[in-house]
């Protein structure tokens, strides 16, 4: 496993390259994430993929950027396939926020997808008023000089947020894997109905999905399948975080799908 830079208009993106000499796959993570969520699926793959994943705009060592919408990070992401000089269709996981950007790069670059894994993302995104479980975005702090005192500033987010934390580059104090506002501009920009996007890509795809998601209701995984054609479907025991809930079903569901590519 390697970290890797590239520049993007003077903006810097991290990527992980777990290597290996099997062919690419392309995996995006999901919000308030970070590249590193592959880890175990890069393992458990062993050497017949080459994952590659990206710390998408804004979260782990990648820069901030000045917007979150999806033309945005789909072009970070072709921007990384040209890095590496992949011209061939490649096959494209994406989890939560990496699944819904991953249907749009795969709808508006079909030419660079040959296959498509959803990872529990919905396509109708409703932003419900009213509290909602990322307000405790707007409470938390980006840096503190010390670790202890960022995650004590946390409070019971501390938890969720400790493992991505980070030292700043000019040794002053340390930070969060991203910084809580362009979270909360990343899930606005995410509202909306993108039908159109799941059922403008043709290749092969493969809705996995965690049975308890609030994210992804039942009749909605059921719809994406039926009117999406050459998709299959994982149901798996767990909630919206099934990678990390349900590590060996969400690995061997990948690695099944795979294997009929």
């Amino acid at each position: 496993m390697q970290r890797h830079e590239m520049k993007i208009d003077d903006r810097t993106l991290s990527y992980v390259d777990f290597g290996g000499t099997g062919r690419p796959l392309l995996a995006l993570h999901g919000g308030m994430s970070e590249a590193l969520a592959f880890t175990g699926l890069a393992a458990a793959l062993g050497d017949a993929w080459r994952v590659i994943a990206p710390d998408q705009r804004g979260h782990g060592d990648s820069d901030r950027a000045p917007d979150h919408h999806r033309e945005g990070y789909v072009r970070d992401a072709v921007a990384l396939l040209d890095h590496l000089g992949i011209d061939t269709p490649v096959p494209l996981l994406g989890h939560s926020l990496g699944g819904l950007n991953a249907c749009h790069l795969a709808a508006t670059h079909p030419d660079r997808i040959s296959a498509l894994i959803d990872v529990d993302a919905t396509v109708e995104i409703r932003i419900p008023t009213g509290q909602n479980w990322w307000d405790f975005l707007g409470g938390l702090p980006y840096t503190a000089p010390t670790r202890e005192e960022l995650l004590a500033a946390a409070g019971p987010a501390a938890p969720f947020v400790a493992d991505g934390l980070r030292p700043l580059t000019d040794g002053t104090g340390w930070r969060l894997a991203y910084h809580p506002q362009d979270m909360l501009d990343s899930i606005h920009a995410c509202e909306g109905d993108h039908w159109g996007t799941w059922l403008a890509s043709t290749c092969p795809a493969l809705l996995i999905h965690g049975t308890d998601s609030e994210a992804l209701t039942q009749p909605m995984a059921d719809a994406m399948v039926a009117r999406r054609p050459k998709t299959s479907y994982a149901p798996l025991d767990g909630d919206h975080f099934v990678p990390f809930t349900n590590p060996d079903g969400f690995h061997t569901a990948v690695g099944t799908f795979l294997a009929t590519l």
